[in-house]
């Protein structure tokens, strides 16, 4: 056996059924061990998400919990919000975006557990800055030592691993290839254009990474939402048939053909497999990337930015995830061939969908969306990357190389196809939520406690004075 098999058939495994039905389930028990509290307290999280641009004055940490937050959803917001939920409705069907959303929903309850564990373990490192995420919680977290340095060692290995694939030479691959199919740019041009900005920004570390991404993300997801809404709002008479459609296929226990041009043969476990696999794949709940960003925050409650964070889940995916899928869903695209007789998918779909309003402009939104979102992405990722270096070598010299390293490999990842680099970060990517699912299963008891006190101390309270 050839070790690109090899990778090929532990990626299967890390991305397949019994790893996607582990990190729903863990998942689905949060949300009822913690009594459904983060589903409850949604509104209150979204709320503090606005009030959060300002810490308080003598809170611990590196950046505002506004800057954290969009940190996490730099690295989350990427490809694959708009190639992912392409892709997972041309081989799941159109009813993988259900499955997409039931997934988020239960994933809020998981990040929100992650990241407010990162905050309680948290430490100051030699330079004064905090670290944080699921090493430091398995090694800090666990009774029996040994078994949580030993977790946080693979979780660290795993995460520097998927930073230089799925966090950088993806990103900048996807940036490189949108460029140039529409703007003609070579992409040895973008490569070093990449290179040159993602340097200048991680000069300045997680405070220039917190400022810029506070900058990009928001006015990145709010220029692709409102684009999403304006074509969904032409197409509004296929919007009906194409939700009809959507929930028809993502219950239906028989193969059944689906799609405008009727291409498109779906069932059940197909529709749950890919919706749940790119939703998870887009959110990273469970994943454990977003805590490292958590940790940073400054802030003294553990579950308020916990809550906080929990939200980059709904973002992601309740509202960017599902204006892709309604935009092809009502365009009239999904199912169609091309040329070769082949199903329209990825990229070229989401163009043709925002296409059918837009016209030309339509590859433009696409273009640019997908460069931003890929951009900061690898501006999340760098960070995580770097803090999982300094869980294994805390060394101020070890983490000025890692940078400038990173920022080179931007080259390689712009101007060529490694594929088999590329599923071996995939799969690290996976492999990171093994140990950060085991402590977030092992310290359940932890996260209710911060939980449930924080819901008897703060947020009843709250509720009293605002009666």
């Amino acid at each position: 056996m050839s070790f690109e098999s090899i990778v090929a058939a532990v990626n299967d495994f890390v991305w397949g059924p019994i790893m996607l039905t582990l990190l729903v389930g863990t998942g689905v028990f949060l949300t009822i061990r913690l009594k459904f509290l983060p589903w409850r307290n949604l509104p209150y999280a979204i709320g503090q998400v606005f009030k959060s641009s300002r810490s308080d004055e003598g809170s611990k940490g590196d950046i505002t919990p506004f800057q954290s937050l969009m940190t996490a959803l730099a690295a989350t917001i990427g490809t694959g919000n708009i190639v992912g939920v392409a892709t997972a409705m041309v081989l799941g069907g159109p009813g993988a975006i259900v499955w997409m959303w039931l997934s988020a929903l239960f994933g809020l309850s998981t990040k929100y557990a992650e990241s407010t564990l990162a905050v309680k373990y948290r430490i100051v490192n030699e330079e004064g800055e905090m670290a944080g995420g699921p090493m430091y919680v398995l090694e800090r977290g666990f009774k029996i030592k040994w078994l949580g340095k030993l977790l946080g060692v693979l979780f660290a290995i795993f995460c520097i691993g998927a930073s230089f694939g799925i966090g950088n030479m993806t990103q900048a691959n996807s940036i490189a290839a949108a460029l140039y199919d529409t703007f003609s740019i070579p992409q040895w041009i973008i490569g070093i254009v990449l290179v040159v900005l993602v340097g200048l920004v991680l000069v300045g570390g997680i405070k220039s990474i917190g400022r810029v991404c506070e900058m990009i993300v928001p006015f990145m997801a709010v220029f692709y939402v409102i684009c999403g809404l304006i074509v969904i709002i032409f197409n509004y008479r296929n919007l009906g048939p194409g939700l009809a459609e959507i929930f028809r296929l993502a219950f239906s226990t028989q193969a059944v053909t689906g799609g405008i041009g009727g291409t498109i043969v779906a069932s059940l476990m197909s529709a749950m497999r890919w919706g749940v696999a790119r939703g998870v794949f887009s959110n990273e709940s469970g994943l454990g990337s977003a805590p490292i960003a958590a940790a940073a925050a400054k802030t003294d409650s553990p579950s308020q930015q916990g809550y906080i964070n929990m939200t980059g889940t709904f973002f992601d995916t309740i509202i960017v995830c599902s204006i892709t899928g309604l935009v092809i869903a009502s365009s009239g695209q999904l199912g169609l061939l091309d040329e070769a007789g082949e199903l329209i998918t990825g990229s070229a779909l989401t163009i043709r969908a925002f296409s059918s309003v837009f016209g030309g402009f339509g590859g433009i939104i696409v273009s640019v969306g997908l460069a931003l979102f890929a951009f900061s992405t690898i501006l999340g990722w760098e960070y995580y990357g770097e803090k999982a270096l300094g869980y294994l070598i805390d060394n101020r010299a070890v983490a000025m190389a890692y940078r400038i390293i990173f920022s080179l490999v931007i080259f390689i990842g712009a101007t060529q196809t490694l594929d088999l680099v590329w599923d071996l970060s995939d799969t690290m990517n996976g492999l990171m939520a093994i140990p950060n699912l085991i402590s977030l299963l092992v310290l359940n008891g932890v996260v209710a406690k911060e939980c449930f006190n924080y819901e008897q101390e703060v947020l009843i309270p709250e509720r009293k004075r605002a009666k």
